[in-house]
């Protein structure tokens, strides 16, 4: 059985205009009282719950090694940018009137 990728991008600034259907109820949540929302299938968010939140408990960054070849003059241009770059962090750091122009 072969399976088949399926990629769809979506344009955020030319999304497509919503229908009369979907402005209509967009309108109608608008209008709604927050208290008119059910709230009875959800627990209580209490101080105790929050006291025993762990912040990126289920959080497992990924790691990926990329390797390049260079020939000889890429690294002299790479072995020159990373001399230079502790200077590029200081000049970046500094207040902004104190920078080089």
């Amino acid at each position: 059985m072969s399976k088949d990728i399926v990629r769809q991008c979506i344009d955020l600034d030319q999304l497509p205009p919503l229908s009369a259907e979907q402005t209509a109820e967009l309108a109608a949540l608008a209008t709604r009282d927050d208290s008119a929302i059910d709230y009875s299938d959800i627990p209580p968010l209490t101080d105790e719950l929050w006291n025993q939140a762990m912040r990126g408990r289920f959080y497992k960054p990924t790691k990926t090694s990329t390797t390049i070849r260079l020939g000889r003059r890429c690294r002299g241009l790479v072995s020159g940018a990373r001399e230079r770059l502790p200077d590029a962090h200081q000049r970046h750091s500094a207040p902004r009137d104190a920078r080089l122009p």
